[in-house]
């Protein structure tokens, strides 16, 4: 009876953290995007609410809520099912969606996504060889396996995400890599997208006048057929064919202006509300704030540096040595 009542918490709890990662996917995540893909938002949604079942099986084991059977068996599942998403849904998705967007290989993505996803569990698996993640007591294709594979790579990428964001995060925030831009900037650049927009409509109409006019002619419907009729359509040409071609590639050329042109608008959009932004208080607090880390960045490589150059072991860091005059001189206890 208890197993049952403790498995409706953790069903409940993740019910709600899974609509919790739904409405974050939607108003946070993918709110500036026209394109809905349900499949990616279903996978972030059950992600992020096992993982924050996780992280509350944790609290629990810490504060003895729940049952020690129940909690280990919710563990075992939970860890099973992210390693699920993580190792074999994640990874063939993406190699779904890479194949969908290639025209030749459109027909058969399903047998191309498989190759591909058979490609990545080969290197996945041949990066845990140099690793000490192998032992005795466990199969090849245990669960040990895979968590120390993930485990890797996670703390790799997770090293990878916190360098990129200590460098970003003074680059968005410190007014000194702001560059001022004005309202007269942002609007000879729509005007020029506009002029751009104008160029591709009116191409497009003279494509079209052109096409009416081959079919007016009999030039579209009246192609010989047979063999020779399919040589002679390839050394031949009709009289405006090669016009629509130079139309097409100038067509194109201005799209892909055009997208720049949008790209660059936007960019500068979000730069003039950075600007606006670093002029109110909480702007300039994380202003204090970029250049304070910065600096502290600064030294901490400085130190690093000549402790590896000098063969010198590291002092305390700041966080353990504010933790260590706290426990020892002002008496508070601290486990």
């Amino acid at each position: 009876m208890s197993f049952l009542i403790d498995s409706s918490i953790m069903i409940t709890s993740q019910i709600l953290f899974f609509g919790f990662g739904w409405l974050f996917f939607m108003r946070q995540l993918f709110k500036d995007y026209e394109v809905r893909q349900y499949v990616v938002q279903v996978i972030f949604s059950v992600t992020f609410a096992f993982s924050c079942t996780m992280f509350e099986l944790i609290i629990f084991e810490i504060l003895k809520v729940l049952n020690s059977s129940s909690r280990y068996f919710h563990w075992k599942m939970n860890l099973c099912v992210i390693l699920l998403i993580l190792v074999f849904m994640v990874p063939f998705y993406i190699g779904y969606f890479i194949v969908s967007n290639i025209r030749l290989l459109h027909k058969q993505r399903l047998l191309f996504s498989c190759l591909l996803w058979l490609t990545f569990m080969y290197f996945f698996w041949k990066l845990g060889d140099p690793f000490p993640i192998l032992s005795p007591k466990h199969g090849i294709l245990s669960i040990e396996q895979l968590i120390s594979r993930v485990g890797v790579i996670g703390v790799t990428l997770m090293a990878l995400l916190s360098g990129f964001g200590a460098v970003n995060c003074p680059y968005t925030y410190m007014s000194y890599f702001l560059r001022n831009v004005t309202d007269a900037d942002i609007l000879a650049l729509e005007r020029r997208l506009l002029q751009t927009m104008d160029m591709i409509i009116s191409k497009k109409k003279r494509m079209a006048m052109t096409r009416r006019t081959m079919f007016q002619k009999g030039e579209v419907h009246n192609k010989p057929s047979g063999f020779w009729g399919m040589i002679k359509s390839v050394t031949t040409s009709a009289p405006g064919s090669e016009n629509l071609t130079l139309i097409q590639q100038e067509v194109d050329a201005l799209e892909e202006l055009s997208r720049q042109l949008f790209l660059e608008t936007a960019d500068l959009y979000a730069t003039k509300e950075r600007i606006e932004y670093s002029k109110t208080f909480k702007g300039k607090y994380f202003n204090f704030l970029g250049y304070f880390f910065s600096i502290y960045c600064v030294w901490k490589i400085f130190m690093a540096t000549i402790n590896i150059v000098f063969d010198r072991v590291g002092k305390t860091d700041p966080v353990t040595r504010g933790i260590e005059i706290t426990v020892n001189y002002l008496g508070i206890q601290f486990d």
